[in-house]
């Protein structure tokens, strides 16, 4: 992590711990108070997708700010030790586990690694040991099957077609992209409603960028949900995602950890396409397997009765035409990627290591630049929510021969021009 971040989460530390820390004396009801109302707040904590702060963090940043003298770099977050090294259990791995306890609730922590093993649930560079398997069951309330008490879970359906979405990333099979076999990724989108996928298609990597990508692809395709539910997985936590989402109106509810029941109708689909579509794919190439892909969905899957709704996909979903909200024509905006720059003192913003003017008036002020990763001419600048234009790319080998008078006015070196182009030329 870089000194700016560890500077940037310290001084977040100190903002909730200042009142406990500035000399003032509290008496211990008080001090209580102040705690549990700050366990029950919402915080945007950076670089961070939790949004609350236990009693006991609360009070461990206490300390060790009163321990040090009031050194803010105290409140620095320290480097993992294992840095570099594989962590003990991914997601992935650490819900095959519990799937597999609840279908083996009585076997024992070396029955369970060794189940793990032989149907290869976990990846090579996953390290099972007993104690890190002991202590993920017992987090999960796994361990004594007698004791633990049934979750009360609740089947639901949106009331109306994009009321919700449900998404997710499937594993795929393994096809050719360019000369190279490679794991292929479905990132899907599936109306809770009538269980049309609204958009799905296999990537090589299951990335933010991709799944930015699929998801501006189902918009534009089936219109705008109301609310978007996701797993935990970093591409469902990134800012780009929160800012687009925030920016139409799509409010972004995140999946507990650990609990693939909220997911249940995108899980059922991905079993579908592994029984129904991949036991048939014949293809070796990912442009292949994507065109077999959407003729089964439009021709198979959304032609079908589903059997929890007794209509085709396709029928329920448009039904209610008349609920849809259309994407805006200015779509591709909401999926500009947002960052903060400070204006130097000679009209410049650095961006991806091109150079950009930015007007006068901005000088020294923090602003929001909005761009397109793959579109590098076309950066807009805002400062207090008002736009100040897009910004031209500085042209070091003009700004050598321009100079400004008094007033600033720019003139331009006694130079020839090029008819024909227009450019400066010597």
């Amino acid at each position: 992590m870089r000194e700016k971040q560890k500077k940037e989460m310290a001084l977040f530390r100190f903002g909730v711990i200042n009142e406990f820390v500035n000399g003032i004396k509290l008496d211990r009801g008080k001090q209580e108070r102040m705690i549990r109302e700050k366990c029950d707040r919402k915080w945007v904590i950076p670089y961070s997708g939790k949004s609350s702060i236990g009693r006991s963090t609360i009070l461990r940043w206490i300390r060790i700010y009163k321990k040090s003298g009031g050194d803010i770099k105290s409140l620095y977050p320290q480097s993992r030790s294992d840095r570099g090294k594989a962590r003990a259990m991914d997601e992935e791995t650490s819900l095959s586990l519990i799937r597999l306890r609840e279908e083996m609730p009585k076997a024992t922590v070396p029955r369970l690694i060794r189940k793990m093993k032989q149907r290869r649930l976990f990846s090579p560079d996953v390290h099972l040991n007993l104690s890190t398997v002991y202590r993920f069951l017992h987090q999960q309330n796994l361990m004594n099957h007698n004791k633990s008490k049934p979750e009360d879970r609740r089947r639901f359906e949106a009331e109306l077609p994009n009321d919700i979405w449900q998404s997710d990333v499937m594993h795929g099979p393994r096809v050719k992209i360019g000369n190279k076999m490679r794991k292929s990724y479905l990132i899907a989108f599936i109306d809770d409603h009538s269980r049309l996928i609204v958009f799905g298609a296999f990537y090589k990597s299951e990335s933010a960028k991709s799944f930015m990508d699929a998801f501006y692809k189902a918009l534009m395709r089936r219109g705008l949900p109301r609310k978007l539910y996701v797993d935990n997985g970093a591409a469902y936590r990134s800012k780009h995602l929160e800012y687009a989402a925030a920016s139409l109106g799509i409010a972004l509810i995140h999946a507990r950890p650990y609990k693939p029941q909220g997911k249940g109708k995108i899980e059922r689909f991905f079993k579908t396409v592994r029984s129904q579509f991949l036991t048939e794919f014949k293809g070796e190439y990912l442009f292949e397997l994507n065109d077999a892909f959407e003729k089964w969905l439009t021709d198979v899957y959304h032609q079908r009765k589903h059997s929890s709704t007794a209509k085709t996909p396709l029928k329920r979903f448009t039904s209610k035409m008349e609920c849809l909200r259309i994407a805006p024509d200015n779509l591709k905006d909401h999926f500009r990627k947002k960052i903060r720059r400070r204006v130097s003192t000679d009209r410049t913003i650095t961006l991806d290591k091109n150079l950009y003017e930015a007007p006068v008036e901005l000088i020294g002020k923090q602003v929001d630049v909005l761009y397109h990763e793959e579109d590098m001419t076309h950066v807009e600048v805002k400062w207090n929510q008002k736009s100040y234009g897009i910004l031209p790319r500085v042209d070091l080998h003009l700004n050598c021969k321009v100079k400004r008078d008094r007033n600033s006015q720019i003139e331009i070196e006694n130079e020839k021009l090029r008819p024909e182009s227009g450019r400066i030329w010597e």
